[in-house]
C-alpha cells in the first residue's frame, strides 16, 4: 500500500496538471509536443524539406488535454508582433480536433518575408491573450 502511494506521488510530481497542451504535426508525423507554461522552450519548425502538398495539424487542449478551445484561430506573425496570416477554425463538436494549415501557405509567408522572424501562435476564448507554438 505504501508503495503504491509512493509510486503515485512521483508520477503527480512530474505531470504537469491544469496545464494546456499542444502538438503539432506534419501530416501524421509528430514534429512538436509542448506543454504550454509561461517557460516553454521556443521551438523551430523546419518545413524547408516539407511539400507544398503536406498539411500542418495542430492540435490544442486547454487543462491538461480535457478540452478544446472555442473561437479557435492561429496566426503567424513578424519580428515586429504584427499579424501577417490569419487562420479561423471552427469550434470542435466532440473528440480532438485539428486546426489544418497548408504547408504551402506557411512556405509563402516564408518567402515573402525571408529576412522576418516569422512565429506561429494559437489563440481562442479561452485564450484571448494567445500561445506562442513555435518559429518559423
Amino acid at each position: 500500500m505504501m508503495g503504491l502511494m509512493i509510486m503515485c506521488l512521483a508520477f503527480f510530481a512530474f505531470t504537469p496538471v491544469g496545464v494546456d497542451k499542444y502538438e503539432v504535426y506534419l501530416n501524421d508525423k509528430l514534429l512538436l509536443k509542448e506543454y504550454a507554461m509561461k517557460d516553454i522552450s521556443l521551438k523551430s519548425l523546419q518545413l524547408e524539406k516539407a511539400k507544398p502538398t503536406d498539411q500542418l495539424v495542430i492540435y490544442y487542449t486547454h487543462c491538461h488535454g480535457n478540452a478544446a478551445g472555442t473561437g479557435r484561430t492561429i496566426s503567424v506573425k513578424n519580428a515586429k508582433g504584427e499579424v501577417l496570416k490569419e487562420w479561423k477554425f471552427a469550434d470542435p463538436s466532440g473528440g480532438k480536433t485539428g486546426m489544418t494549415i497548408s504547408v504551402k501557405e506557411l512556405q509563402q509567408l516564408e518567402k515573402n518575408h525571408g529576412n522576418s522572424n516569422l512565429t506561429l501562435y494559437y489563440a481562442s476564448s479561452q485564450l484571448p491573450g494567445g500561445q506562442l507554438l513555435a518559429a518559423l
